[in-house]
């Protein structure tokens, strides 16, 4: 029997609560409902690190970052890492990366240099829209190179460092990255980096023939700056839209004090996600018109949440709250091959829990350096239930933030401690870690966390007792 076809599409900043099926009555994601209709839906889904490259290196081995020893920014992922591409193509898969990776620094590199494979056949890398002569930049000049000064979002503040300490010469046209206001894409909407990821991943579908294949498909949206095409900004135009409460606990600073700016990147932020939707749907659609939907899993996650004023912030980072480390994740898995239809799941679940599964859906071996649990998306008995002992680990040099059934706890390295009570401070705004009523459940969560890094520690395997 062939081996299962596995297309991952992945956004980058998004929030759990960003789409219409899990709740959110204010978004436009009319595809991606379609997807999680057909597909096991998890509520609680949560990343392993709250910033892009360590997270996506753990998605991608299914490892929790302190076992990879890459818990920040910054840090090249060595090429013999060995990643779900790499377990697949021992099986014959042919493997593919469109759009955003984020293995390597971007800020400080010439992109037109050869980039490592990491066990990829094909690669049409671009980690930033249209700031660096990548792979998204030669797609729109074979298109239309007449649009080649429209479609850079800003060169990030560090490459233009990088730049100039390297007398590495910039002839690219770039927008104001540093506005923070949704602004409209300067070019056609179908020049946009989103576009690019979305039709370069539906040309690669279309030449696929008899050998199974894995596809991962970067999207850079909703990160910011918040620059999207007009259509999707005057979905929300008219659209009264929930804002963050302009507060936060004391001593905290905020990044803003204008509510209409507010407004603005809320707009801006919803739109980037609505874009995404369209072309989700126009992938869903090729999967059927090539005949590859019965035979084709499908997973749709992100890298990390984003703040969007939560407490006078934007980005993401420390503590990770559920807005930072939650993140939506839907499994499509075609009927023929066992999967469940229109299944929600509420259990705690990770982001390190997708390759194991992917792994035993394609009906691999497991390797003894994947440590997170298998997902319920077979049909079985019974509502699905996860497998794993129903708590969200997210890690950072320095600090570890540890989520559970109504609470999450962070403890950081100079031993100061958080304490959030989900069930009377849902969007973690009061810390009561110091609170003589909450020392029995500090103290229980304080050992879940040690339980859980004692759990995950990952020497090198010995070969003999002596």
């Amino acid at each position: 029997m062939r081996r299962p076809n596995i297309l991952v599409l992945h956004t980058d900043q998004q929030r759990w609560d960003t789409l219409h099926a899990n709740g959110n009555t204010h978004i436009k994601t009319p595809n991606l409902d379609r997807l999680a209709d057909r597909s096991v839906n998890f509520s609680h889904c949560f990343v392993q690190n709250p910033v892009c490259m360590p997270s996506r290196l753990s998605l991608l081995t299914g490892q929790y970052c302190s076992s990879l020893g890459i818990t920040h920014m910054g840090v090249p992922v060595p090429e013999e890492t060995e990643i779900l591409p790499t377990i697949l193509g021992r099986a014959g898969y042919h493997r593919a990366l469109i759009g955003k990776l984020h293995f390597l620094p971007h800020a400080n590199r010439d992109h037109r240099s050869l980039h490592p494979a990491y066990d990829f056949d094909h690669m049409e890398l671009s980690d930033a829209p249209g700031c660096y002569e990548d792979a998204y930049r030669a797609w729109v000049r074979r298109k239309a190179p007449e649009w080649l000064n429209s479609i850079s979002v800003g060169l990030p503040p560090l490459a233009a460092v990088w730049q100039k300490s390297m007398s590495v010469p910039d002839a690219i046209h770039h927008g104001n990255r540093e506005r923070m206001a949704a602004q409209p894409f300067g070019g056609p909407s179908d020049l946009t980096h989103t576009a690019f990821v979305g039709e370069q991943t539906i040309e690669y579908l279309r030449q696929r023939s008899a050998t199974p294949f894995f596809c991962f498909s970067g999207f850079y949206s909703p990160h910011s700056p918040w620059v999207v095409p007009q259509e999707y900004l005057d979905l929300y135009s008219e659209v009264e839209l929930p804002m963050p409460p302009v507060t936060n606990e004391p001593g905290e600073k905020t990044q803003y004090s204008l509510p209409e700016s507010i407004a603005s990147i809320v707009q801006g932020y919803y739109a980037m996600i609505s874009e995404v939707d369209h072309w989700v749907g126009r992938i869903l659609d090729s999967l059927d018109e090539c005949g590859l939907a019965e035979n084709t899993i499908v997973v749709f996650t992100s890298d990390h949440g984003e703040w969007l004023g939560e407490h006078g912030r934007f980005g993401k980072g420390y503590w990770a709250p559920d807005v930072v480390s939650r993140v939506p994740l839907v499994v499509y898995v075609p009927e023929q091959l066992g999967g469940v239809n229109g299944d929600a799941v509420s259990e705690i679940v990770e982001c390190v829990d997708v390759v194991p599964t992917l792994l035993q859906l394609a009906g691999l071996q497991i390797p003894p350096m994947v440590q997170g649990d298998v997902l319920p998306v077979l049909a079985k008995p019974g509502p699905p239930t996860s497998s794993g002992d129903g708590l969200g680990l997210t890690e950072h040099h320095g600090w570890k933030s540890l989520r559970g059934d109504g609470f999450r706890y962070v403890m950081e390295e100079d031993g100061s401690e958080r304490y959030y009570d989900l069930a009377s401070d849902p969007r973690e705004y009061r810390n009561v870690a110091d609170q003589p009523a909450y020392q029995a459940s500090v103290a229980e969560a304080r050992r879940l966390l040690l339980q859980r890094m004692l759990r995950i520690e990952s020497p090198i395997a010995r070969e003999w007792p002596y």
